[in-house]
Protein backbone atom coordinates (compact mmCIF):
# COMPACT_ATOMS: atom_id res chain seq x y z
CA UNK A 1 0.00 0.00 0.00
CA UNK A 2 3.15 2.20 0.53
CA UNK A 3 4.26 1.92 -2.67
CA UNK A 4 0.94 2.41 -4.24
CA UNK A 5 0.59 6.03 -2.57
CA UNK A 6 4.20 6.85 -3.20
CA UNK A 7 4.00 6.34 -6.77
CA UNK A 8 0.23 8.22 -6.75
CA UNK A 9 0.20 11.84 -6.44
CA UNK A 10 -2.12 13.36 -3.95
CA UNK A 11 -4.56 14.76 -5.89
CA UNK A 12 -5.19 11.28 -7.55
CA UNK A 13 -5.90 9.68 -4.50
CA UNK A 14 -8.49 12.25 -3.32
CA UNK A 15 -9.99 12.13 -6.63
CA UNK A 16 -10.60 8.04 -6.15
CA UNK A 17 -11.93 8.29 -3.29
CA UNK A 18 -14.76 10.75 -4.65
CA UNK A 19 -15.11 8.46 -7.09
CA UNK A 20 -15.76 5.58 -4.56
CA UNK A 21 -17.57 7.51 -2.56
CA UNK A 22 -19.60 8.40 -5.60
CA UNK A 23 -20.26 4.78 -7.13
CA UNK A 24 -21.23 3.88 -3.47
CA UNK A 25 -23.60 6.58 -3.09
CA UNK A 26 -25.47 5.72 -6.64
CA UNK A 27 -25.15 1.72 -5.90
CA UNK A 28 -26.95 1.88 -1.97
CA UNK A 29 -30.39 2.47 -2.91
CA UNK A 30 -30.30 0.06 -5.72
CA UNK A 31 -29.01 -2.86 -3.50
CA UNK A 32 -31.45 -1.99 -0.95
CA UNK A 33 -34.11 -2.18 -2.87
CA UNK A 34 -32.97 -5.64 -4.43
CA UNK A 35 -32.13 -7.10 -1.12
CA UNK A 36 -33.84 -10.25 -0.35
CA UNK A 37 -35.26 -9.84 -3.51
CA UNK A 38 -34.97 -13.44 -6.26
CA UNK A 39 -33.68 -11.91 -9.39
CA UNK A 40 -33.72 -15.06 -12.43
CA UNK A 41 -30.69 -14.69 -15.06
CA UNK A 42 -30.62 -16.20 -18.25
CA UNK A 43 -27.35 -17.10 -19.52
CA UNK A 44 -27.22 -18.00 -23.39
CA UNK A 45 -24.85 -20.46 -24.90
CA UNK A 46 -23.35 -17.38 -26.97
CA UNK A 47 -22.32 -16.26 -23.91
CA UNK A 48 -21.02 -18.74 -22.11
CA UNK A 49 -17.23 -18.22 -22.92
CA UNK A 50 -17.57 -15.27 -20.52
CA UNK A 51 -18.91 -17.14 -17.56
CA UNK A 52 -16.53 -16.48 -15.14
CA UNK A 53 -17.09 -13.22 -15.21
CA UNK A 54 -20.92 -13.86 -14.95
CA UNK A 55 -20.68 -16.16 -12.00
CA UNK A 56 -18.58 -13.08 -10.59
CA UNK A 57 -21.41 -10.85 -10.44
CA UNK A 58 -23.61 -13.43 -9.11
CA UNK A 59 -21.44 -14.42 -5.91
CA UNK A 60 -21.26 -10.97 -5.48
CA UNK A 61 -25.27 -10.04 -5.78
CA UNK A 62 -25.91 -13.47 -3.21
CA UNK A 63 -23.31 -11.48 -0.90
CA UNK A 64 -25.17 -7.98 -0.94
CA UNK A 65 -28.23 -10.68 0.39
CA UNK A 66 -29.80 -10.62 -2.95
CA UNK A 67 -30.93 -14.45 -4.18
CA UNK A 68 -29.85 -14.82 -8.14
CA UNK A 69 -31.30 -17.82 -9.93
CA UNK A 70 -28.92 -19.09 -12.98
CA UNK A 71 -30.53 -20.58 -16.17
CA UNK A 72 -28.28 -21.22 -18.78
CA UNK A 73 -27.96 -22.83 -22.17
CA UNK A 74 -25.84 -24.70 -24.23
CA UNK A 75 -26.43 -24.66 -27.81
CA UNK A 76 -22.60 -23.78 -29.22
CA UNK A 77 -21.46 -26.84 -26.76
CA UNK A 78 -24.37 -29.21 -28.19
CA UNK A 79 -23.64 -28.47 -32.01
CA UNK A 80 -19.72 -29.24 -31.55
CA UNK A 81 -20.94 -32.62 -30.28
CA UNK A 82 -23.27 -33.14 -32.88
CA UNK A 83 -20.35 -32.83 -35.24
CA UNK A 84 -17.94 -34.52 -33.36
CA UNK A 85 -20.55 -37.50 -33.72
CA UNK A 86 -21.86 -36.66 -37.40
CA UNK A 87 -25.23 -36.43 -36.21
CA UNK A 88 -27.10 -33.40 -38.34
CA UNK A 89 -28.31 -30.39 -36.13
CA UNK A 90 -31.56 -29.22 -37.49
CA UNK A 91 -33.93 -26.33 -36.56
CA UNK A 92 -37.52 -25.23 -37.24
CA UNK A 93 -38.69 -22.01 -36.31
CA UNK A 94 -35.72 -21.60 -34.05
CA UNK A 95 -36.22 -24.38 -32.17
CA UNK A 96 -33.98 -27.80 -32.65
CA UNK A 97 -34.69 -30.34 -33.51
CA UNK A 98 -33.95 -33.25 -30.71
CA UNK A 99 -34.71 -37.05 -31.74
CA UNK A 100 -33.62 -39.32 -29.33
CA UNK A 101 -29.90 -39.36 -30.57
CA UNK A 102 -29.89 -35.85 -30.35
CA UNK A 103 -31.42 -36.13 -26.39
CA UNK A 104 -28.89 -38.15 -25.50
CA UNK A 105 -26.34 -35.63 -26.40
CA UNK A 106 -28.72 -32.36 -25.30
CA UNK A 107 -29.26 -34.14 -21.59
CA UNK A 108 -25.06 -35.13 -21.92
CA UNK A 109 -23.66 -31.27 -22.56
CA UNK A 110 -26.19 -29.65 -20.10
CA UNK A 111 -25.84 -31.72 -17.23
CA UNK A 112 -22.36 -33.60 -17.39
CA UNK A 113 -20.76 -30.43 -19.40
CA UNK A 114 -22.22 -26.97 -18.83
CA UNK A 115 -23.98 -27.49 -15.50
CA UNK A 116 -21.29 -28.89 -13.81
CA UNK A 117 -18.61 -26.56 -15.03
CA UNK A 118 -20.73 -23.86 -14.26
CA UNK A 119 -20.87 -25.16 -10.58
CA UNK A 120 -17.51 -25.77 -9.78
CA UNK A 121 -16.44 -22.64 -11.76
CA UNK A 122 -19.05 -21.19 -8.80
CA UNK A 123 -17.64 -22.80 -6.32
CA UNK A 124 -13.55 -21.68 -7.35
CA UNK A 125 -14.81 -18.75 -7.36
CA UNK A 126 -15.82 -18.71 -3.59
CA UNK A 127 -20.03 -18.85 -4.35
CA UNK A 128 -21.72 -22.07 -3.04
CA UNK A 129 -24.21 -23.25 -5.50
CA UNK A 130 -25.99 -26.22 -6.64
CA UNK A 131 -26.97 -27.90 -10.28
CA UNK A 132 -30.03 -28.50 -10.92
CA UNK A 133 -32.31 -29.37 -13.95
CA UNK A 134 -35.94 -28.96 -14.45
CA UNK A 135 -36.38 -33.01 -14.66
CA UNK A 136 -35.40 -32.79 -10.87
CA UNK A 137 -38.02 -33.32 -8.26
CA UNK A 138 -39.94 -32.69 -11.45
CA UNK A 139 -39.73 -29.07 -11.05
CA UNK A 140 -40.37 -28.19 -14.59
CA UNK A 141 -43.47 -29.88 -16.03
CA UNK A 142 -43.75 -30.19 -19.88
CA UNK A 143 -45.70 -31.78 -22.93
CA UNK A 144 -44.55 -32.52 -26.48
CA UNK A 145 -44.76 -29.23 -28.05
CA UNK A 146 -44.84 -30.16 -31.80
CA UNK A 147 -44.47 -33.94 -33.00
CA UNK A 148 -42.50 -32.53 -35.99
CA UNK A 149 -39.46 -31.38 -33.06
CA UNK A 150 -39.41 -34.39 -31.23
CA UNK A 151 -38.56 -34.37 -27.97
CA UNK A 152 -38.99 -30.84 -27.53
CA UNK A 153 -41.08 -29.45 -24.64
CA UNK A 154 -43.32 -26.84 -23.75
CA UNK A 155 -43.65 -25.91 -20.35
CA UNK A 156 -47.06 -26.64 -18.48
CA UNK A 157 -45.93 -25.77 -14.80
CA UNK A 158 -43.05 -24.77 -12.62
CA UNK A 159 -42.86 -26.22 -9.01
CA UNK A 160 -40.46 -23.82 -7.53
CA UNK A 161 -39.80 -25.41 -3.54
CA UNK A 162 -36.75 -27.19 -5.09
CA UNK A 163 -34.97 -23.78 -5.80
CA UNK A 164 -36.42 -21.83 -3.19
CA UNK A 165 -35.13 -24.58 -0.60
CA UNK A 166 -31.56 -23.94 -2.06
CA UNK A 167 -32.18 -20.00 -1.95
CA UNK A 168 -33.53 -20.48 1.58
CA UNK A 169 -30.38 -22.46 2.42
CA UNK A 170 -28.06 -19.73 1.12
CA UNK A 171 -27.25 -21.73 -1.78
CA UNK A 172 -27.38 -20.02 -5.80
CA UNK A 173 -29.03 -22.26 -8.14
CA UNK A 174 -27.74 -23.54 -11.67
CA UNK A 175 -30.63 -24.70 -13.61
CA UNK A 176 -30.27 -26.76 -17.13
CA UNK A 177 -32.96 -26.13 -19.38
CA UNK A 178 -34.45 -29.47 -19.39
CA UNK A 179 -38.20 -30.97 -18.26
CA UNK A 180 -40.39 -34.03 -17.67
CA UNK A 181 -43.10 -34.56 -19.60
CA UNK A 182 -46.29 -36.56 -18.45
CA UNK A 183 -45.07 -40.38 -19.40
CA UNK A 184 -41.85 -39.64 -16.95
CA UNK A 185 -39.75 -38.88 -20.56
CA UNK A 186 -37.03 -36.16 -20.95
CA UNK A 187 -37.63 -32.96 -23.05
CA UNK A 188 -35.58 -30.62 -24.52
CA UNK A 189 -36.83 -26.76 -23.96
CA UNK A 190 -35.94 -24.13 -24.73
CA UNK A 191 -33.81 -22.37 -22.20
CA UNK A 192 -35.64 -18.62 -22.59
CA UNK A 193 -39.04 -20.87 -21.78
CA UNK A 194 -37.75 -21.90 -19.00
CA UNK A 195 -36.25 -18.90 -17.17
CA UNK A 196 -39.68 -17.08 -17.87
CA UNK A 197 -41.77 -19.44 -16.03
CA UNK A 198 -39.03 -20.16 -13.26
CA UNK A 199 -38.99 -16.21 -12.86
CA UNK A 200 -42.77 -16.81 -12.77
CA UNK A 201 -43.42 -19.24 -10.16
CA UNK A 202 -40.71 -17.56 -7.67
CA UNK A 203 -42.41 -14.04 -7.94
CA UNK A 204 -39.00 -12.69 -9.37
CA UNK A 205 -38.68 -8.88 -9.13
CA UNK A 206 -36.32 -9.35 -12.41
CA UNK A 207 -35.51 -11.73 -15.37
CA UNK A 208 -32.20 -10.78 -17.00
CA UNK A 209 -31.37 -12.13 -20.44
CA UNK A 210 -27.29 -12.34 -20.89
CA UNK A 211 -27.31 -12.12 -24.59
CA UNK A 212 -24.41 -10.96 -27.06
CA UNK A 213 -26.23 -8.00 -27.96
CA UNK A 214 -25.88 -4.38 -25.73
CA UNK A 215 -29.53 -4.11 -26.08
CA UNK A 216 -32.19 -2.73 -27.58
CA UNK A 217 -30.86 0.72 -29.87
CA UNK A 218 -32.72 3.34 -31.94
CA UNK A 219 -32.35 4.11 -35.44
CA UNK A 220 -29.29 5.82 -34.94
CA UNK A 221 -27.43 2.95 -33.21
CA UNK A 222 -28.16 4.74 -29.74
CA UNK A 223 -29.03 2.19 -26.53
CA UNK A 224 -32.28 2.21 -24.99
CA UNK A 225 -31.67 2.19 -21.48
CA UNK A 226 -35.62 2.18 -20.68
CA UNK A 227 -38.66 1.67 -22.42
CA UNK A 228 -42.11 0.29 -21.68
CA UNK A 229 -44.20 -3.02 -23.17
CA UNK A 230 -46.03 -0.80 -25.38
CA UNK A 231 -43.30 1.28 -26.83
CA UNK A 232 -40.98 -2.19 -27.39
CA UNK A 233 -44.24 -3.22 -29.32
CA UNK A 234 -44.17 -0.11 -31.36
CA UNK A 235 -40.26 -0.76 -32.64
CA UNK A 236 -40.75 -3.73 -33.85
CA UNK A 237 -43.98 -2.62 -35.87
CA UNK A 238 -41.86 0.59 -36.82
CA UNK A 239 -39.00 -2.11 -38.17
CA UNK A 240 -36.77 0.04 -35.29
CA UNK A 241 -36.59 -3.85 -33.95
CA UNK A 242 -35.26 -5.90 -36.76
CA UNK A 243 -33.53 -8.88 -37.52
CA UNK A 244 -32.19 -11.06 -35.04
CA UNK A 245 -33.67 -8.84 -32.15
CA UNK A 246 -36.83 -9.56 -32.92
CA UNK A 247 -37.23 -13.39 -31.40
CA UNK A 248 -35.28 -11.81 -28.41
CA UNK A 249 -37.19 -8.85 -27.80
CA UNK A 250 -40.47 -10.98 -28.34
CA UNK A 251 -39.29 -13.55 -25.62
CA UNK A 252 -38.93 -10.67 -23.39
CA UNK A 253 -42.49 -9.64 -23.78
CA UNK A 254 -43.55 -12.85 -23.38
CA UNK A 255 -41.48 -12.84 -20.13
CA UNK A 256 -43.35 -9.67 -19.02
CA UNK A 257 -46.26 -12.05 -18.03
CA UNK A 258 -44.55 -13.76 -15.68
CA UNK A 259 -42.45 -10.48 -14.18
CA UNK A 260 -42.62 -7.18 -14.07
CA UNK A 261 -39.14 -6.19 -15.55
CA UNK A 262 -37.19 -7.87 -17.74
CA UNK A 263 -33.70 -6.95 -18.96
CA UNK A 264 -31.46 -7.49 -22.29
CA UNK A 265 -27.73 -6.71 -21.69
CA UNK A 266 -24.42 -7.98 -23.07
CA UNK A 267 -23.22 -10.72 -21.39
CA UNK A 268 -19.37 -10.36 -23.34
CA UNK A 269 -19.27 -7.03 -21.09
CA UNK A 270 -17.58 -7.44 -17.79
CA UNK A 271 -19.29 -6.72 -14.44
CA UNK A 272 -22.40 -6.17 -16.91
CA UNK A 273 -25.26 -7.38 -13.98
CA UNK A 274 -23.61 -5.22 -11.36
CA UNK A 275 -23.62 -2.14 -14.02
CA UNK A 276 -27.44 -2.83 -15.36
CA UNK A 277 -28.29 -3.22 -11.49
CA UNK A 278 -26.85 -1.36 -9.30
CA UNK A 279 -26.19 2.44 -11.70
CA UNK A 280 -28.55 5.32 -12.47
CA UNK A 281 -27.43 4.47 -16.33
CA UNK A 282 -27.20 1.02 -16.53
CA UNK A 283 -25.51 -1.27 -19.11
CA UNK A 284 -28.47 -2.41 -21.30
CA UNK A 285 -32.17 -2.31 -21.90
CA UNK A 286 -34.98 -2.58 -19.01
CA UNK A 287 -38.50 -3.08 -20.51
CA UNK A 288 -41.16 -2.59 -18.06
CA UNK A 289 -44.72 -4.31 -17.89
CA UNK A 290 -47.12 -2.36 -19.40
CA UNK A 291 -49.57 -0.49 -15.97
CA UNK A 292 -52.62 -1.53 -15.34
Amino acid sequence: MAITFSLTSEGDIINDQHLIAQVLREALPYIDYLKGKTLVIKLGGSTLEHQRGVLQDIIWLRTLGVNPVLVHGGGPYINEWLKKLNLPARFEQGLRVTDAATLDIVRMVLLGQVNQGLVLMASALGGRAIGLSGTDGNMVSAHIANERLGFVGEVDAVDPAPVQALIDQGYIPIIAPLGQGPDGTCLNINADLVAAHVAGALNAEKLIFLSNVVGICRKDGALISELGELEAKQLIEEGVISGGMIPKVSACLDALLAVPRVHIVDGREPHVLLRELFTDQGAGTMIRRREK
